[in-house]
């Protein structure tokens, strides 16, 4: 998603709210109980694309390492939607979500007080420029990535993932 979409989901609620409801009409977002085993399965999925990512990227196949930062991310992110009983089969309809439960516009001294315990827009961008450079990995014909640019992937989606476990934890 281009941040001007996604500005303008954070900024206004009621498209925000309006693109849920289509896609909870549509059933490609539905509203579920709070399966903890399911987060929990989510969770252990975004590890293990953590340790995929690791492996792939010491054998030099960074295509693959960038698809699975990509993945860990998502799996993160569909643990958290599921903490608050939401079920999602696409990304945008799980960014939705994502925005509306976690998201919270902060002061720049409360970012550095509670940086861990919310969404804040830096997450949001790199869930959504993960997803771009996924679709680049996995569908161009470029198999040669910049070393460096893929070790800052790594680095962020290793963060985020770290983020994403404190939130659940915290919310027990």
């Amino acid at each position: 998603m281009e941040n001007k979409k996604l500005n303008e989901l954070i900024q206004n609620k009621k498209i925000m709210e309006s693109k849920i409801n289509f896609y909870l009409k549509k059933k490609i977002l539905t509203k579920q109980i709070i399966v903890k085993s399911e987060i929990k399965g989510h969770l252990e999925k975004a590890k293990h694309n953590l340790d995929f990512i690791s492996s792939s990227f010491k054998n030099g196949f960074l295509d693959w390492t960038i698809t699975g930062c990509y993945y860990a991310v998502y799996h993160v992110v569909l643990s958290l939607i599921l903490a608050k009983g939401y079920s999602s089969k696409n990304h945008d309809a799980s960014l939705c979500v994502l925005i509306k439960e976690y998201y919270k516009e902060i002061s720049k001294d409360e970012v550095e007080l509670i940086n861990n315990l919310f969404i804040n827009y830096n997450d949001l961008l790199f869930y959504v420029k993960s997803k771009e450079k996924r679709e680049i990995a996995s569908y161009s014909g470029q198999i040669i990535f910049d070393k460096k640019s893929v070790k800052e992937i790594i680095s962020d989606t290793i963060e985020f993932v770290n983020k994403c476990r404190e939130i659940l934890n915290n919310e027990k």
